[in-house]
């Protein structure tokens, strides 16, 4: 099980640290973990499986429903919808280079992707399925996927287990590097503007890097408290605390309002803000996390110039093709 607390009081020592010149460029590849090594036949599986629908209890919710790989890995909507057009408490995060997150979820509470991966389909809002059970039962009637499995994973091969596996063989493969910004870190100095470069720099000197550190501007596995300055109008108008965050998984008073540090990779692309998806523009929220984070009211020259450098945290995106799901001949599943 995660150690949330643990994790929590890293932050402590993260933000004793400085990393405002640690530019670095985003890895092409993620590293696998031993017990499921990457191939092309786990990949196409866990792409079947990330797009099909038939994983959830109405046959209506695929995984690709929340996190859109044809857009920014999310669904620009402030609350995903689930089935029978439930929706959570929360923004979905982007899927896209979810494979550098040490930790899963706002509040962390899958230490890896095959955990993640595990959670929605039984969620009652989002996939709405009674069990994993019945999700390996309902595979096992697709004639097409217990050829897939074998292929991917050898004989008698429809399990939780695998499936989980296969869906993050797949995330693992949705990485977006070649941004701007590392291009630029790369070398290649006319990669990015002016205005881009002073907004790069004033990200440094106000801190914005202290908690959004690494390749992937997501901290490396670390929480932050959110917000951590008190304002009563940006509460009334946002309801930041209405979630507690950590604390709604670790039941511990000391771990309220504490969130995942979020990945800036591709934030232009992810609107609406904020573990609530409160906040409608990038510009609003730039704004916002000066104040409530650092304390800071940003002239709008300097918005725009931060603003500016995270659409140059925009990357190239690998080609998404549809994969063709496993049929069921003359029936329907149930």
């Amino acid at each position: 099980m995660l150690k949330i607390r643990s994790l929590v009081t890293a932050v402590a020592l993260l933000g004793s640290m400085s990393v405002a010149n640690a530019w670095e460029a985003l890895p092409t590849q993620a590293a696998e973990p031993a017990d499921n090594p990457s191939t092309p036949e786990k990949i196409e599986l866990g792409k079947q499986l990330y797009h099909d629908p038939r994983l959830s209890s109405t046959g209506t919710v695929a995984c690709a429903s929340c996190h859109n790989t044809m857009l920014g890995g999310e669904d620009n909507r402030p609350n995903s919808v689930g089935v029978g057009a439930q929706t959570g408490g929360r923004s979905a995060p982007t899927v896209w280079n979810s494979a550098f997150n040490k930790v899963q979820f706002w509040d962390g509470r899958a230490a890896t992707l095959e955990a993640q991966a595990a959670g929605p389909v039984t969620n009652p809002i989002e996939m709405g399925m009674k069990s994993w059970d019945d999700v390996v039962a309902r595979l096992k009637t697709i004639n097409g996927y217990e050829v897939a499995f074998k292929e991917a994973f050898g004989e008698n091969a429809i399990t939780k287990e695998n499936a989980t596996k296969a869906i993050a063989a797949y995330e693992r493969t949705l990485i977006t590097p070649n941004s701007p910004y590392d291009k630029f870190v790369k070398g290649d100095k006319s990669a990015l503007s002016a205005q881009q470069i002073r907004g790069m720099e004033k990200a440094a000197e106000l801190g914005c890097t202290s908690c959004h550190s690494g390749a992937a501007f997501n901290g490396a596995g670390t929480f932050q408290k959110f917000p951590t300055i008190s304002d009563g109008f940006l509460e009334a108008k946002y309801h930041f605390t209405k979630d507690k965050g950590v604390a709604e998984v670790s039941k511990k008073a000391e771990d309220e309002h504490f969130f995942k540090v979020p990945t800036l990779r591709n934030v232009a692309l992810t609107a609406p803000y904020f573990h609530n998806g409160s906040v409608a523009t990038l510009e609003e929220a730039v704004k916002v996390m000066a104040k409530v984070q650092l304390g800071k009211d940003l002239s709008k020259d300097e918005t725009d110039d931060i603003v500016a450098f995270l659409n140059a945290l925009t990357g190239e995106f690998p080609k998404q093709t549809m994969p063709t799901l496993p049929a069921t001949s003359g029936k329907t599943v149930n």
